[in-house]
């Protein structure tokens, strides 16, 4: 006997109505968000700080260290001293004279070489001893004085290694007189990934790099401190929105706009100052959205944890900006730092970060150098975001 079909007893509708209030759920909990999101793009599209910092500073920025500050040597002042006066010294003489790194004057006596150096009027002297055509007459070695300011030890470097180059080339050129002495080795120097050997390239993925860090910690850094300071957060606080959603509610906009500006800085780099990006825009956006997520959180753990503007931004200066501006290898040598430095170095995730940005602008794509600092960057991030979300508490006395 068939029974008839009939409407759906209780135990049947209990997990429709169950699936119904779970979609429902699910639906509200993305209507909240989306409003949070709205609500912070809003906040950021009226606070012309947050304009300022992230579309103005980067450019400035770039233009400062690709522009006006570089670490190539340009013209160099050297005065000459000849006190031999024969043809070999003239000739070397007159090679230093046409050469494009150097500006060169005659000086009469050292008293006056020294004086000019004193006065930063030539930063070297090449001096000619009275013997040097004569001794190389005779088939002997001539010997040839190079004096460098050692107060500028970049500078004294360059003029050492350009003024070698010289004399090594005018001895190859003069070897058919049988007056100089020419090792039987020949170094030829070749730069790689940087053929030109111009700082620009080296120092502009390093900059994007500190200015990634200052938008992702400074901007963030004030999010919940502003919202104290205003007295809305109280009012957020009276909402039925969750801890998650007060936490991708802030994190979203500001990750969308440091994305941005990360587009901007690769631009610029690209077409202003000609850094090759030899790497994939693949490798470079996944690069930069695991930074962004290390700065934003690092940002958001001092806005949740210091309620005033002022004393977060001072904190966020100091523990993001500072540390990727001397720590990172932007400007200065890790190798060179103390070891104590170094090894702090290692848990700086502007150290890695800038390490994969110039391999991806002047290398390509090497994930055998990536993938270490990805994932320290990873688990930071992860670590920081965990401590936000810990510590954003829905009570007043917290």
């Amino acid at each position: 006997m068939m029974r008839a079909h009939g409407p759906a007893t209780g135990r049947e509708a209990k997990p429709e109505a169950r699936q119904s209030r779970e979609r429902t759920r699910r639906r509200l909990w993305l209507r909240q968000y989306r409003a949070l999101v709205g609500k912070e793009f809003l906040q950021i599209v009226r606070d012309p700080s947050s304009w300022l910092v992230a579309g103005v500073l980067p450019l400035v920025f770039l233009l400062l260290f690709g522009y006006g500050i570089t670490l190539d040597a340009g013209v160099l002042h050297l005065g000459v001293l000849n006190q031999s006066g024969g043809r070999h010294s003239l000739g070397l003489t007159a090679d230093f004279l046409h050469s494009p790194w150097f500006s060169v004057r005659s000086v009469r006596n050292m008293d006056e070489g020294a004086r000019l150096m004193r006065d930063s009027q030539v930063q070297g002297l090449l001096v000619f001893r009275q013997d040097f055509d004569a001794a190389l007459e005779r088939g002997g070695t001539g010997t040839v004085q190079i004096l460098v300011d050692g107060s500028e030890p970049n500078t004294a470097q360059y003029i050492q290694s350009y003024s070698q180059g010289l004399i090594a080339v005018w001895q190859r050129a003069v070897s058919g007189f049988g007056g100089a002495d020419i090792r039987p080795v020949s170094l030829h120097t070749r730069h790689w990934y940087n053929p030109a050997a111009k700082s620009v390239q080296f120092l502009v993925p390093g900059a994007i790099t500190v200015i990634m860090t200052l938008i992702g910690t400074l901007l963030t850094s004030l999010v919940f401190a502003r919202e104290w300071e205003r007295g809305t957060m109280e009012a957020m606080f009276a909402t039925p929105v969750s801890r998650m959603q007060l936490l991708l509610g802030k994190l979203t906009p500001y990750f969308c706009l440091g994305m941005c500006s990360m587009t901007l800085c690769a631009t610029a780099a690209v077409t202003l100052f000609g850094v090759p990006l030899r790497g994939s825009v693949s490798a470079l956006a996944l690069l930069s959205s695991v930074f962004m997520f290390c700065a934003l959180g690092q940002g958001l753990l001092i806005s949740v944890t210091l309620r005033g503007q002022l004393v977060a931004a001072e904190a966020g200066l100091f523990s993001g900006f500072l540390p990727a501006l001397l720590l990172s290898g932007f400007v200065f040598d890790i190798n060179s730092m103390p070891p104590f430095l170094q090894a702090l170095t290692w848990l700086l995730p502007a150290r890695h970060f800038n390490s994969c940005l110039r391999t991806v602008f002047l290398t390509g794509d090497v994930w055998e150098v990536f993938l270490p600092g990805l994932a320290f960057m990873v688990l930071l991030a992860a670590v920081l975001l965990c401590l936000v979300y810990r510590n954003l508490v829905k009570r007043l006395d917290a």
